[in-house]
């Protein structure tokens, strides 16, 4: 779980999600392919749409080296019902750019790299490293990444507004050949967060008997430090007709009380030498934060204050099919292979303690729980050569 940092109220963490076209558990130490990825992605829900192109190319410049650079770019409009109780809709564009290097040193892999996201109201800059290992004959991978990310939030309505993040990040990954058909893989994330962390667009609401509808609203105040921990468990089954099954749980903690899960269950089944097909549903679990309420009893009750529905208590189900299609390429000499690929996710957020204060002839603090679906769709050609 992340917070959001955008108008929309769009939740960050699928931002990784969409930029991700494919994150497979290696084998062994070895380069990336050499490879092309041509993407569009929509999300369309809670009444915000995203949308918007990414490119990514890798290449080896040396039989040890292997660079690679992507260009992603979010076209948003429209708010969430937590940003559109107290402001009206908008549209902006966020673009992303990233650059990494690959080192292959015998059975040792170095990665680093830089990203910079930027809006109009929001820049954030990461850089990171990390060292991959093989051990026991190529049957263990230790993984040890680090990214320290250097964020600066504005504000569209005041120009003077500035304020800084600070994120340090830190990731250990273990990947175990357990047998001929099972690989898993094991992970523990840490991230600390220093500055400036909740959004100057959100407020949360009081009891106020001085106004008709029974509330007001106020700014969001956060603290100004967080701590999140991450344990992962991951694998894949390779099934004898070529297939294979999937699965993932992880589990998250804060400093800001916020406890939660999520189960991913999936299967890979191909179709002739062409076609791919692929299956997943995933299941999302999440406490509140401590310094949250729907509906405060005064303005000054307490430290921090939030209404951010991502803070909030609330499950969501996702349902998600994938298609591939691996395309002649006789016609282009310099492409060995390629494929076409669709995905589509419906996700089903409920809300157990955030509600819909757009629903009208409901007393303050009576308004019907908040939910809402979403879509993700996802087209991308890639192209390995």
């Amino acid at each position: 779980m992340v917070v959001t940092n955008n108008k929309s109220g769009f939740p960050i963490r699928w931002l990784g999600l969409l930029c991700c076209l494919l994150t497979p558990m290696a084998w062994s130490a070895v380069l990336p392919e050499d490879r092309a990825d041509l993407m569009y992605h929509s999300y369309d829900g809670g009444g915000v749409t995203i949308d918007g192109p990414a490119v990514l190319v890798r290449k080896s410049v040396r039989k040890d080296v292997s660079l690679s650079a992507q260009y992603y770019v979010d076209q948003i409009s429209g708010a969430s019902i937590d940003v559109e109780s107290t402001a009206s809709a908008y549209s902006e564009e966020r673009t992303q750019y990233d650059l990494s290097a690959d080192y292959l040193l015998n059975k040792t892999i170095i990665t680093a790299g830089l990203s910079n996201s930027t809006e109009n109201d929001y820049d954030a800059d990461t850089y990171f490293v990390g060292v991959s290992q093989d051990f026991f004959g190529d049957l263990s991978t230790l993984s040890i990444n680090y990214a320290y990310g250097d964020d600066s939030v504005g504000k569209s309505t005041d120009a003077t507004f500035q304020e800084d993040i600070r994120r340090h990040s830190y990731q250990v990954t273990w990947t175990q050949v357990m047998t001929k058909n099972l690989l898993m893989g094991f992970s523990y994330q840490a991230i600390t967060d220093q500055g400036y962390l909740n959004n100057p667009y959100r407020s949360f609401r009081y009891i106020d008997n001085t106004v008709p509808k029974g509330y007001s609203y106020a700014p969001e105040i956060y603290p100004e430090t967080r701590t999140t921990q991450a344990l992962a468990i991951r694998g894949k089954y390779f099934l004898p007709y070529r297939a294979a099954l999937n699965f993932e749980y992880r589990s998250f903690r804060d400093t800001w009380d916020i406890d939660a899960y999520n189960l991913d269950l999936g299967y890979t089944h191909p179709l002739g030498d062409r076609w791919i097909f692929d299956i997943h549903f995933r299941i999302y679990e999440q406490g509140e934060a401590e310094f949250y309420s729907d509906l405060f009893p005064r303005i000054d009750s307490q430290n921090y204050m939030a209404r951010d529905k991502e803070l909030s208590e609330f499950s969501s189900n996702t349902v998600g099919v994938k298609v591939s299609y691996e395309f002649d390429t006789r016609w282009a000499s310099w492409i060995d292979r390629g494929t076409a690929n669709i995905a589509w996710d419906l996700i089903s957020y409920d809300y157990d303690n955030f509600r819909n204060v757009l629903a009208t002839g409901y007393a303050a603090g009576q308004e019907p729980e908040y939910s809402f679906d979403a879509t993700v769709i996802r087209l991308f050609v890639s192209a390995w050569f």
